[in-house]
């Protein structure tokens, strides 16, 4: 045990219309897709990125916070 504490919450923000919202991650699945609850824009994991979370999130998910595999790994 490293002692790190693993995060699960990240706030979401919008690259179209800047909302901002406090999301809890799942620990043991990606989340591939997101809908902005303000816009409806339907949110994507840019490339190279396993999840949403790891590309318009304010913290990566928990396996890439444990230098781990993701999903697609």
């Amino acid at each position: 045990m490293t002692g790190s504490e693993v995060v699960l919450q990240s706030v979401l923000t919008c690259p179209h219309c800047g909302h901002a919202t406090t999301e809890t991650m799942p620990q043991d699945s990606c989340s591939f897709f997101y809908e902005c609850e303000h816009c409806k824009t339907l949110l994507r994991p840019k490339v190279g990125d396993c999840c949403v979370f790891c590309s318009y999130g304010s913290v990566k998910c928990p396996p890439v916070q444990l230098q781990q595999s993701c999903c697609h790994g």
